[in-house]
């Protein structure tokens, strides 16, 4: 991928704040005209509050485009479906469903706003890592499909489906036998056939059908959901062997995306953050925090706990490796996509990060600063570090600093300086960035900090309303149009048998 140059809008946009080591984060053409108006943003500010959610889903488009276009170059049947999880927001389900996408869902609250905004059950698949009864009877009474994850959920949904006098379709999770990798999710192949053998042995039948296979794994290595794929095409023909018909494989999500343009702005981070974890250069982080790594005997120990914000091969190109790849099965090798074709196997596939890579960002409005015991400075968001946080260490992306016409005293020393962007939260570890960033212009009171791209998992997975601050609001932004909250934030909570998941 090559750095995009040569735009002055988006050089100045980042010339504000940058790491120590520098970050720079791809921007949407929407987001850039966004920020390059720092009042209108300040406005929307005053309206919803600080953090402020920004969503844009136009992008999903291109984005489906490029998993769709590799699986036509390789004669391969995919359907995709948004996994839920990854936004809140209800704009996102809508623009899927616009785009003849199925959704994909880990709660009988997400299960029922999805099936409110007319969602049909046969384009609906419940992944939900533990479902309680609640939500399996909202399975069966609706009839979306369900993967299965182990045999007391499967024993409940039977019970529910033989309740609501439905046929439910369901999708065993397979857990693949991976070299020095397991997996929580799913079963083994052995497992999942001894289980089907006990509950559909002969000549019982069961409110249940079997129409594919799933699996679930941590990370984006392309070689592993092909060795998956192998053993998911074997377990399907183990399955047709007993009287099913399977007809599709689901290699759930960790589709890879880039939140850069360039590897070498990746590779120049890491290669001087080791240094600084070795000693050798002053730490990029706050107390030197390693990011996962630690220094041992003059080496560097251990993994980044941290999403590979960098990716090469993302999205099509990635998929096209999969759908390349070789599968060592027992009468011999296929090509992936010819094993698929070969037993009229539709690919299934629930992508969240990226799908809604470029989708949106998070604003929020600088409260304070001062100076620390070391020199540096602390610059106070109103926001805290679950509202732009997933389960990594860090975002590695460099924020954005907007001039909004600051309200700060003039007598205050603000620039040029480095330092921290500190959260809301009463913890002396509420951190929005362990890493230290550069402020070339100063920070004022009143400026407006934006963390790009931030659509996928960032906003939502772990946000608190911890000291009872209110959880940040969502604005979808529409180019030429007045902004609207989404809907999540305008109707209540869904509640089975009432509805109020859709407007």
């Amino acid at each position: 991928m090559n750095r995009r140059i040569g735009d002055p809008h988006v050089d100045d946009l980042r010339s504000r704040c940058a790491g120590v080591v520098a970050l720079p984060a791809r921007l949407e053409p929407w987001q850039t005209n966004v920020c390059r108006q720092p009042m209108m943003l300040a406005g929307w500010l005053d309206r919803y509050g600080s953090p402020l959610n920004l969503l844009d889903s136009s992008p999903v488009a291109r984005n489906v485009g490029e998993l769709m276009d590799a699986a036509a170059k390789a004669r391969v049947d995919l359907k995709i479906y948004f996994a839920r999880k990854a936004n809140k927001a209800l704009t996102f389900v809508e623009r899927a469903h616009q785009l003849g996408l199925g959704v994909d869902v880990a709660s009988e609250q997400e299960l029922g706003q999805t099936l409110d905004l007319g969602v049909s059950a046969a384009d609906i698949v419940v992944s939900a890592a533990v479902k309680p009864t609640a939500l399996l009877d909202l399975c069966a009474s609706s009839g979306a499909t369900v993967v299965i994850d182990n045999e007391d959920e499967l024993r409940l949904l039977i019970d529910a489906a033989r309740r609501f006098g439905q046929n439910v379709p369901v999708a065993p999770r397979l857990a693949p036998q991976l070299a020095g990798r397991q997996t929580r999710f799913g079963l083994t192949t052995g497992e999942i056939l001894a289980m089907v053998d006990r509950l559909w042995a002969a000549g019982v039948e069961q409110p249940l059908t079997i129409v594919g296979v799933h699996f679930h794994l941590d990370g984006y290595d392309a070689a592993e959901r092909v060795s998956a794929l192998a053993e998911c095409v074997q377990l399907i023909e183990a399955l047709r062997a007993r009287g099913h018909r399977p007809t599709f494989i689901d290699i759930g999500g960790g589709i890879p995306m880039s939140y850069f343009d360039d590897a070498r702005d990746w590779d120049r981070f890491w290669s001087d953050h080791r240094a600084a974890v070795l000693g050798r250069r002053e730490p990029l982080t706050f107390e030197g925090h390693g990011l996962g790594l630690t220094a041992h005997a003059g080496e560097v120990l251990g993994q980044p706990n941290l999403y590979p914000y960098y990716q090469d091969p993302i999205r099509g190109p990635w998929l096209t490796e999969v759908l390349t790849g070789t599968l060592g099965l027992p009468r011999g090798a296929e090509i992936a996509a010819d094993a698929l074709r070969i037993r009229g196997l539709q690919l299934r596939c629930e992508p969240g990060r990226s799908l809604l890579d470029g989708c949106g960002l998070t604003a929020a409005r600088v409260e304070f600063r001062k100076r620390w015991h070391d020199g540096t400075w602390l610059i106070g968001l109103m926001m805290n570090r679950t509202q732009c946080r997933s389960s990594s260490d860090e975002f590695l992306v460099d924020p954005l600093l907007l001039r909004a016409g600051g309200r700060g005293d003039d007598d205050v020393e603000v620039g040029p300086i480095e330092g921290y962007l500190v959260g809301a939260y009463c913890i002396e570890r509420d951190l929005l960035s362990w890493r230290r960033m550069r402020f070339p212009m100063g920070v004022d009171v009143g400026d407006i900090v934006v963390f790009p791209n931030t659509a996928g998992y960032l906003m939502h997975i772990l946000e608190s309303t911890s000291h009872q601050m209110p959880l940040a609001r969502n604005l979808v932004f529409r180019p030429g149009e007045q902004p609207l909250l989404d809907a999540i934030d305008r109707v209540g909570p869904y509640r089975a048998g009432h509805g109020g998941g859709a407007v």
